[in-house]
């Protein structure tokens, strides 16, 4: 990682909801999910998140050397959102623990506030990540 990643830095990702990313199309095969609200999905939502956060982040490591994946999250999701509205969401980096990095995350959709929380990355190195998962899939045989 490089010694601009420090506390302080700021992040702003502006995303419009498309209709492939409502609670109906988190899980197609779930029929409970089908009839239930046309809105931005929750799983989505997080998901944006974490992509706020590595782009965020991505100039300040030796990217693609150097990766994050999500360790936590402490996040609400306050008001529905329809697909058409612009998310934007405001990331800051508030603290470094060695490769730990915690994030406050506050989204809107330009009427109202629909997330605050905080959101917990690792660095890693994804040659040794990867490999990991390759063990695990073996022992497992998959």
């Amino acid at each position: 990682m490089k010694d601009s990643l420090a506390p302080g830095l700021t992040f702003e990702f502006q995303y419009k909801v498309p209709e492939d990313k409502t609670v109906p199309r988190l899980f197609p095969e779930f029929p409970e999910g089908q009839v239930m609200p046309n809105v931005f999905a929750s799983g989505f939502m997080i998901g944006l998140f974490e992509f706020a956060c590595i782009k965020a982040i991505k100039p300040h490591l030796d990217w693609p050397d150097e990766q994050t994946v999500g360790i936590g999250f402490q996040l609400s999701h306050t008001a529905a959102t329809p697909p058409g509205f612009t998310v934007t969401v405001n990331v800051e980096l508030v603290s470094m623990e060695g490769k730990k990095l915690t994030f406050a995350i506050e989204a809107n959709d330009g009427v109202d506030r629909i997330s605050k929380g905080t959101h917990e990355r690792f660095i890693v190195n994804p040659v040794k990540f990867n490999a990991a998962i390759a063990e695990k899939r073996k022992k497992h045989n998959l």
